[in-house]
């Protein structure tokens, strides 16, 4: 049994923690990601229902209201089975897309649009469990874990953006080339999330340095880590002692002490969600990149976010001050105009610049907060923190897709 008193001496399977953190934090977004990406397939498909809005705006109901309701009871939930379960799903949600095109032989139509938008509120429930989920477990363990999971959040968007881009080349000049890469697409997230369950559930919850912190919360009376703790073969405090050391602030004491990186994390992603990836796929106008012009676009917000969720690796450049983050947050709404004017005087080279610092400044953001604010805090108030934070972010992507919309105002679509 690990001392809850004393780290790991030099924090044993660190590095191993940090790349398991990084491939579950892939498989996370992997499979929203890929719907994401192909979404010029669903454009070619369902022209009238504006799918790159429409999925967004069915994915956030669904992750948002299932995240409140674990977040207001996040101490009594077991964190093991709630990961678990998201992962399971994510599965077999990328599982039926494959299943529903080769049942509709790749046709649009209504029934199948409203088929995509259901399994796109399944992602958005999986999203809720697994992110939550991870971000709270992560919160009170080493920054280098939250931030290595964050990283695989964004890396899933510029992996799958690569794969993209090679599967546009290769079918190209097919037919059905658009299908095809699409099926190819779901085939490869559905293999990656069974894998993820398996990391999760056998191999995570073994790594010494994760068992250490585990226990550490645990001691210091988390009840939500016990069945991973079992897992990776650790004897649990008893109920009696746990419920000596269970003394913490309540749910509403830490989102007031912590209000102001709640409100960064929301408008952070409801600025960077008016504009990606609606804006970007559908009013861009034309250029001399035609068809390749959105997929580019959406690349390279996907390297510039994952770029950005690294930069805080230098001390140097990461943002500490509650102050300054909030400043530079507040910033991001300069973007507006300036994707605005672009769109409408600029060439392609400003829009992708462009597009790249919204992902640079998104990723970066992101991390910055997220590794702040559970400083100071004990184990189960970190975790509470950690789920109340990603709360507020699916909150900002919920707003960011639904003001989305106003990009539409004046061109003939309501």
């Amino acid at each position: 049994m690990v001392s809850p008193d004393r780290a790991p001496d030099r924090l044993e399977g660190k590095y191993a923690a940090m790349a398991m953190c990084w491939l579950l934090g892939n498989g996370c977004l992997f499979s929203w990601n890929s719907m994401l990406t192909v979404v010029d397939y669903y454009v070619f498909l369902f022209p009238q229902y504006h799918p790159s809005r429409i999925l967004t705006l069915v994915y956030q109901p669904f992750a948002l209201i299932t995240l409140a309701i674990l977040a207001y009871h996040e101490a009594k939930i077991d964190t093991r089975r709630r990961i678990i379960f998201g992962y399971i799903l994510f599965f077999a949600s990328s599982l039926l897309v494959l299943v529903l095109d080769l049942a509709t032989s790749g046709k649009g139509g209504l029934g199948t649009f409203i088929g995509i938008c259901v399994i796109s509120g399944a992602f958005g429930v999986a999203d809720a469990n697994v992110q939550g989920g991870m971000v709270g477990d992560l919160s009170f363990m080493t920054s280098e874990l939250i931030q290595s999971f964050l990283a695989g959040l964004a890396a899933s968007g510029a992996i799958t953006s690569a794969l993209r881009l090679i599967t546009k080349a290769a079918f190209e000049n097919s037919k059905d080339g658009l299908r095809k890469g699409a099926v190819l697409f779901f085939a490869i997230s559905s293999f990656f999330e069974c894998l993820c369950v398996i990391l999760y559930a056998f191999v995570f919850p073994k790594i010494p340095i994760v068992k250490y912190y585990r226990n550490k919360a645990a001691s210091e009376g988390s009840k939500t880590v016990a069945a991973d703790l079992a897992a990776g073969g650790i004897q649990t405090l008893s109920k009696e002692e746990v419920e000596k050391c269970s003394e913490r602030f309540s749910n509403k004491q830490l989102l007031l002490q912590n209000i102001d990186y709640a409100i960064d994390m929301f408008v952070i992603y409801t600025l960077t969600l008016s504009i990606f990836p609606g804006f970007l796929s559908e009013d861009t106008g034309s250029h001399g990149l035609g068809g390749w012009y959105a997929v580019v676009l959406i690349a390279m917000y996907n390297v510039g976010d994952l770029i950005g969720r690294y930069i805080p690796l230098l001390k140097f450049f990461k943002l500490e001050s509650r102050k300054y983050i909030t400043a530079a947050t507040l910033s991001r709404f300069l973007l507006v105009p300036a994707f605005y004017f672009t769109a409408k005087y600029g060439d392609q080279g400003w829009m992708i610049m462009l597009t790249s610092f919204l992902g640079l400044s998104n990723g970066y953001l992101t991390v910055c907060v997220l590794t702040a604010a559970p400083k100071g805090y004990k184990g189960p108030e970190q975790n509470a923190l950690g789920n109340l934070l990603v709360l507020f972010l699916l909150g900002g992507i919920f707003a960011g897709a639904t003001l989305d919309w106003l990009w539409l105002i004046g061109k003939g679509c309501f």
